[in-house]
């Protein structure tokens, strides 16, 4: 079982129809058929919603979604129309609003790897695959991969895990033209992002995407390069065959998993709350890898 422990009731705003509560993002549409998603400070690590919020968190992520957005625009659309807040909205939605076109998504969480870790290693460590790409001998936690892959996964619903699938696999559910088109976009985004983080300081480990389609044309969507999609890790600390410090959550993963919660992670009851020096530790590393890539300073962004 999982899910939330504590499911929040919706924010009720007039002209707006709530759609969707998802792990982290709140989902409305207004008047004029446009989404609104509202990105919280909800917190979401192996398959719970957790219990405690990070501060800022999703301030953080919506702005450096945008930062992104517009580095990549040359190279895919966003769905992003406009971050003004919808009138009547509580005061605590601005910046981390955005009103964005109305997509036909595609049932694919599109996934570039760089690096060895999380899942991939997992799989690495059983049959020196990831994804059914074969990869070569002596790679270890962190080893940087020949080139990028892309290794798709199932979107799942709130509670229930991403499964890693096999890109004939993509292709037999979208049609061979779509994971093509699929796999070329995420690879080029991921190029992109890597150097531009690399040039800051910052190794893009891993990352995942989401596209729907406008008419036929392929639409970057959702949050984009940020601490809840990627794993970024400090490139003056990299130090294959050993967990990576990192500006992401899992910094929160590892603290559920250690005897310090006292959580079982197989077991079916929902894990603790978070303690204040855990919430103070992963906000900072948040606004770290924010104040890294954008090179302006928190405080100084609204």
């Amino acid at each position: 079982m999982s899910g939330f422990v504590e499911k929040p009731e919706p924010v009720e705003v007039p002209g707006l129809t709530h759609l969707h509560t998802g792990k982290v993002r709140d989902l409305y549409r207004n008047g004029a058929g446009e989404l609104v998603m509202v990105a919280s400070d909800r917190m979401s690590a192996y398959d719970w919603v957790l219990p405690t919020e990070i501060p800022d968190k999703g301030r953080v992520l919506t702005q450096l979604s945008l930062w992104w957005f517009d580095r990549l625009s040359d190279l895919v659309p966003n769905h992003v129309l406009s971050t003004e807040l919808p009138a009547g909205a509580p005061a605590d939605w601005a910046g981390r609003t955005l009103i964005c076109k109305s997509l036909d998504m595609v049932p694919v969480e599109c996934v570039a790897r760089g690096y060895l870790t999380g899942s991939g290693l997992v799989e690495y460590d059983a049959s020196r695959t990831v994804c059914g790409l074969a990869l070569p001998e002596g790679l270890t936690d962190g080893s940087e991969l020949p080139a990028p892959i892309f290794t798709p996964a199932t979107k799942a619903a709130v509670g229930d895990h991403d499964e890693n699938v096999s890109y004939e696999e993509v292709a037999r559910q979208v049609g061979a033209e779509t994971a093509a088109q699929l796999r070329r976009t995420t690879l080029a985004v991921y190029g992109r992002a890597r150097d531009i983080a690399r040039e800051r300081g910052i190794i893009l480990a891993d990352t995942k995407f989401e596209f729907g389609f406008e008419g036929g044309t392929l639409v970057l969507a959702d949050e984009v390069l940020t601490p809840d999609s990627s794993r970024f890790w400090p490139a003056d600390q990299w130090q294959p065959g050993r967990a990576q410090p990192s500006y992401d959550k899992q910094f929160v993963r590892d603290w559920l998993t250690s005897p310090a919660s006292g959580w079982d992670r197989k077991s079916e009851q929902p894990p603790p709350a978070l303690p204040q020096e855990i919430v103070d530790a992963t906000r900072a590393k948040y606004l770290e890898a924010y104040e890294l890539l954008t090179g302006k300073l928190w405080s100084d962004s609204f």
